[in-house]
C-alpha cells in the first residue's frame, strides 16, 4: 500500500525549480572551499532539480553526480526518528515508555527510566562527549555497555546533542523487529520512498560513494580508513544522494498520510518538550525562521538538509570534506547554498579571525619551542650564568618545567572538549590541528628540558680550569 501511494505522489525530477542562483554561487564560492566534491538540491512543492561539481576523489575519482551517494552524517538521526516513529503508529513502541520497557540491559537500571521521546529529543541526560565515546561491536552489546554508565544529567532536565541517544534507539529498533537495523530503515524507509542510491553503512565504503577527506595543512587530504561501523549507523550512517534526500524532503513536506501520518511528520518537525524548544524528533527546529532541519558533520564529509514546511521548500547541500578552522571552511559554502535556495537572505559567517588565529597558533607553536631550543643553544653561557643570580635565576631557569607540562595537559584533556570530543575526536576531524597540538606539547616541555640540561651543563672553559 505504501509502494502504490508513494507512486502516486507528485515528486518530480523537473528542472521548473530555478537553480540559476545557486550555480552561479556554487561556480565562484566552491573552489574556496577546498572539497573535491559536492551535490545540491532545491526544493518546492514537490518539484525539484539539482547540480554537482567535482569528483569523488581529490585529484581522481568518478564525478560527482546529484545520484552520488554521501555519508550524511546525523541527518541520518531523522531517518531512525521515523523508523521510531513509523513503530509508534503500528502500536509497537510507546514514545513515553522507558527505554528499560524495550532493552532488557536497562530493566531495573535508574536510566532505564529514560523514555523514547527523550532520547528522541536529546533530553535523556547523556552528554555529547558520552556520545562521541568508544563504540561496541553491535548495538546490542553498545547498549548493554551504556546502560552501565550514569547520565551526565538527571533524565528530562536539559538538552544536550548526544550520539548516544540515536545508538539506543537503534538497538531499540533492533530489540522490536528482529531485524538488523540497515536492513530495517532499508525496507522501511529507502525502498518505500525510492531511494535508490542511498543506503546504511556496514563497514568498509563501496565503489561510487564520495570518497571523505579532511583538512591538512591548507589542503585536503583523502581519508582512506573510514568505514561504517554498525553501532554509529542510527546517528551518522546513512549513505544518500542529493537527488534521494530530495525525495525525501518531499515526502516529509508533501502533508500526507504514506510512509507516517501526517500528524506523525508534524510532530517530528515541532518542538519536542518544554526542555527541547528547538529540537524535534530528529530534526533542529528554528520557529522564528521557520524551518526545520539538521547537519551531517562525520570524519570526511559534511552535510546539511533544511526545509520550510509552510512553503514546501527545501533545500540540500553535502560535501565529501570537513572544513578546516578558519581556513577552508564549509559553513558558508553549506549555509549559503540553502539561503539562495529557500530564497532567504544570507548574511555571511562573522569575523573568522579567532578561528584563524587559534588554527596559525597552533601551526606555530611546536616551531617556536623548536627554535627557542636553538636559542637555548646559542645564549647557552647566559643560561649557565642563572645558576648563580640567586632566586629571579633559578626561578626563571625552573619554572618553565612547571608550565609547559601544564600547558601540554590543558592542549590533550581540556581542549579536545571545547570541540565535544576526545583528542581521538579531534585527530578523526581536524588531523592536521590536533597533529600541532600533540607536537605543541610534547616540544614544550622538551624545551625546558633542554634548557635545563644546557644550564647545568659544565661549560668547556670551567671543565678545563679545574
Amino acid at each position: 500500500m505504501i509502494l502504490t501511494i508513494l507512486a502516486l505522489l507528485p515528486i518530480s525530477l523537473s528542472a521548473s525549480v530555478p537553480l540559476e542562483a545557486v550555480d552561479d554561487f556554487v561556480t565562484a564560492a566552491w573552489p574556496e572551499s577546498g572539497a573535491p566534491g559536492l551535490a545540491y538540491a532545491v526544493i518546492d512543492k514537490g518539484k525539484f532539480a539539482a547540480g554537482a561539481r567535482g569528483t569523488t576523489l581529490a585529484g581522481a575519482g568518478e564525478p560527482v553526480t546529484p545520484d552520488t551517494p554521501f555519508l550524511i552524517g546525523s541527518v541520518s538521526k531523522s531517518f531512525t526518528a521515523l523508523a521510531v516513529m513509523q513503530l509508534v503508529e503500528a502500536g509497537t513502541l510507546d514514545l513515553d515508555a522507558g527505554i528499560g520497557t524495550y532493552l532488557d540491559a536497562f530493566a531495573g537500571q535508574p536510566s532505564g527510566a529514560i523514555t523514547l521521546r527523550q532520547l528522541l529529543s536529546h533530553t535523556s541526560g547523556y552528554s555529547t562527549v558520552q556520545g562521541n565515546g568508544a563504540h561496541a561491536d553491535t548495538l546490542a552489546t553498545h547498549a548493554a555497555m551504556v546502560a552501565r554508565w550514569t547520565p551526565a544529567y538527571s533524565p528530562g532536565e536539559r538538552w544536550e546533542y548526544s550520539n548516544t541517544n540515536y545508538h539506543l534507539l537503534g538497538a531499540v529498533i533492533e530489540a522490536v523487529t528482529g531485524e538488523d537495523f540497515a536492513d530495517h530503515i532499508e525496507r522501511s524507509i529507502l525502498a518505500p520512498i525510492g531511494m535508490t542510491r542511498s543506503f546504511v553503512a556496514r563497514g568498509a565504503e563501496p565503489d561510487g560513494v564520495a570518497r571523505g577527506h579532511r583538512p591538512w595543512f591548507g589542503g585536503k587530504r583523502a581519508y582512506t580508513d573510514r568505514e561504517g561501523g554498525q553501532v554509529a549507523a542510527p546517528a551518522g550512517g546513512i549513505f544518500a544522494s542529493a537527488n534521494d534526500l530530495a525525495r525525501y524532503a518531499a515526502i516529509m513536506l508533501d502533508g500526507r498520510d504514506d510512509v507516517i501520518s501526517a500528524a506523525g511528520k508534524a510532530e517530528m518537525l515541532s518542538p519536542a518538550s518544554a526542555q527541547s524548544p528547538f529540537y524535534g524528533l530528529g530534526w533542529f527546529i528554528d520557529r522564528q525562521a521557520g524551518t526545520a532541519a539538521h547537519g551531517g558533520l562525520v570524519p570526511g564529509s559534511e552535510a546539511l538538509l533544511t526545509m520550510v514546511p509552510a512553503e514546501r521548500k527545501a533545500a540540500i547541500v553535502l560535501v565529501n570534506a570537513n572544513g578546516g578552522i578558519g581556513f577552508a571552511d564549509n559553513g558558508a559554502l553549506l549555509n549559503s547554498i540553502t539561503a539562495l535556495a529557500l530564497g532567504r537572505e544570507y548574511r555571511g559567517e562573522g569575523s573568522r579571525v579567532w578561528p584563524k588565529a587559534t588554527y596559525a597558533m597552533m601551526m606555530l607553536l611546536p616551531l617556536l619551542f623548536v627554535a627557542s631550543m636553538g636559542w637555548a643553544w646559542h645564549r647557552r653561557e647566559r643560561l649557565r650564568r642563572k645558576r648563580v643570580q640567586g632566586t629571579p635565576g633559578l626561578f626563571s631557569l625552573w619554572f618553565p618545567l612547571a608550565t609547559t607540562p601544564a600547558m601540554a595537559a590543558f592542549l590533550l584533556a581540556i581542549v579536545p572538549g571545547f570541540f565535544g570530543g576526545s583528542l581521538n575526536t579531534l585527530l578523526l576531524y581536524q588531523p592536521d590541528f590536533a597533529a600541532c597540538m600533540i607536537a605543541a606539547a610534547l616540544t614544550g616541555p622538551l624545551w625546558a628540558m633542554v634548557r635545563l640540561m644546557i644550564a647545568y651543563r659544565p661549560s668547556p672553559s670551567s671543565g678545563a680550569a679545574q
